[in-house]
């Protein structure tokens, strides 16, 4: 083994070095309510680090043999995450703040999750993949069930060990007959040695089906709304933003690198699970009246627009992928903020009707929410109207009559999603109460989290130059 291969991994050195600081600073900081209140500054520095570490090198690389490999589109995927785990950092500051005990647990765990999503999305075999997705997925169930106190907590955190466990399982069985067929766990080996056989076909759709379930796509979806509405706020905001866009991008690349022989199956396979995941959610979404519920609803539909840029393997859908992901992270995590806040003015209400009449007593944050949901909807000119633009095109390029179709689908399904969205915004402006949520003044963090937002959705659009920095990088 040569030593050097190390160098080409500065981001995860930058988390794992994250991590050591963060832990003996809240080993000597357990007498210091003080020193506690500034694990969060700490961790916020560290993932800044993280953010220009993954763009330093811009040429591909391979380490170990070829089991680790990076790109400029896996390192621009790595910072636009590194970037959306930061304003995770920031609004969750005072939900922390309350918890000073265990705080310097928590954000180990964010920094240790966001690690394993590195090491899964720079895998060059689907050994160190596993041990990526596992890295990932354990810290994020101890994440889940970190109000110990709260039943709803525990329960969401359980259904998510088990359906993960599942998953998994599923997966591995998954890869197992690709091993069988192929004789290799090495990406590029396995492109040249698969073939449409019975055995390659079946490891397919149960490779599929486990990274389905870390997308929350149509039919792996069942434990996304109890554990969203159980687990804390931020934690709910990074499971609906940051894990899925890197099991996104990792499932895109592995398609396209390791199943590229096949895709005509993984086509297929593909249209069906985006319309349901797309139609499903929606529809269910219009039923919801507890908003942490709603929104999990609405990042499974989200999760097939996602999935739509992968069909046709190309490097538009790529491209159309992580600049999806970029507005949705700003979108998703202004919502979730608004939310995060008015729980912890409201006494933990998260329902629907908390927010009527919002905007008499706090315009200000009914007008931020408003903005984000637009972009959600992708109303122009927003942000989100440009990405969903970009994966439509994506979707159609490869010029098949039934990806029309499916786009055509999700076009429609951009009309029922505007109506629940415009559900909140009429409970903020137009739905009438004695009792609306009085006005309170927002923590610095929450400004700021929220001012970064809302300048995403605002200029990613229009900048042009930010959809062309991510389409420079290809794959």
């Amino acid at each position: 083994m040569n030593y050097s291969d190390f160098m080409h991994m500065q981001p995860e050195f930058v988390l794992v070095l994250g991590l050591i600081i963060v832990f003996f600073a809240d080993f000597f900081a357990h007498r210091n309510a003080d020193s506690k209140k500034s694990l969060w500054l700490l961790t916020s520095l560290m993932l800044m680090a993280t953010i220009p570490s993954c763009l330093i090198h811009n040429e591909p690389t391979t380490a170990f043999g070829g089991i680790y490999v990076t790109s400029p589109a896996i390192n621009v995927m790595k910072a636009i995450l590194a970037f959306g785990t930061l304003i995770v950092v920031i609004m969750s500051n005072s939900w922390a703040a309350t918890r000073q005990r265990i705080a310097g647990e928590f954000y180990m765990l964010i920094l240790s999750t966001l690690l394993g999503m590195f090491v899964m999305m720079s895998s060059g075999s689907f050994l160190l993949f596993f041990l990526g997705l596992e890295m990932a997925s354990v810290p994020l169930a101890c994440m889940v069930a970190f109000d110990r106190d709260r039943k709803e907590s525990a329960e969401g955190a359980a259904k998510y060990i088990l359906v993960a466990t599942f998953s998994s399982g599923v997966m591995l069985f998954g890869i197992s007959f690709i091993y069988a067929a192929t004789g290799t766990l090495y990406f590029e080996d396995v492109c040249a040695a698969v073939s449409d056989s019975p055995l390659c076909i079946m490891g397919l759709v149960f490779f599929f089906s486990g990274l389905g379930f870390k997308i929350s796509l149509v039919p792996f979806h069942f434990w996304t709304a109890d554990t969203y509405q159980g687990a804390p706020t931020p934690v709910t905001g990074y499971l609906s933003v940051i894990s899925k866009g890197a099991a996104a991008i990792t499932l895109c690349t592995i398609l396209m690198k390791a199943f590229g022989p096949m895709v005509e199956y993984w086509d297929y396979l593909l249209y069906i699970v985006i319309v349901l995941s797309i139609t499903i959610a929606n529809l269910f979404a219009i039923r919801q009246s507890e908003l942490k519920r709603f929104m999990a609803f609405s990042s499974i539909s989200q999760a097939g627009y996602i999935m739509l840029a992968v069909v046709g393997n190309g490097e538009l859908g790529v491209a159309a992928l992580t600049y999806y992901v970029l507005v949705y992270i700003v979108a998703n995590m202004a919502v979730f903020t608004v939310i995060n806040v008015v729980e912890q003015n409201n006494g933990g209400r998260t329902d629907m009707a908390a927010y009527n009449g919002f905007y008499q007593t706090n315009p200000k944050l009914s007008f931020l929410m408003t903005l984000a949901l637009f972009s959600l909807a992708g109303i122009p000119p927003f942000a989100g109207m440009f990405s969903k633009f970009f994966v439509f095109m994506a979707g159609v390029q490869n010029g098949e009559p039934m990806a029309y179709g499916v786009v055509f689908i999700a076009l429609v399904n951009t009309v029922v999603s505007l109506y629940y969205y415009l559900l909140i915004v009429k409970a903020m402006y137009i739905t009438k109460t004695d009792a609306p949520l009085p006005t309170f003044e927002s923590d610095g963090n929450t400004k700021i989290a929220l001012a970064i937002c809302t300048a995403g959705i605002a200029l990613f659009g229009v900048a042009s130059c930010v959809y062309e920095w991510i389409a420079a990088a290809g794959i």
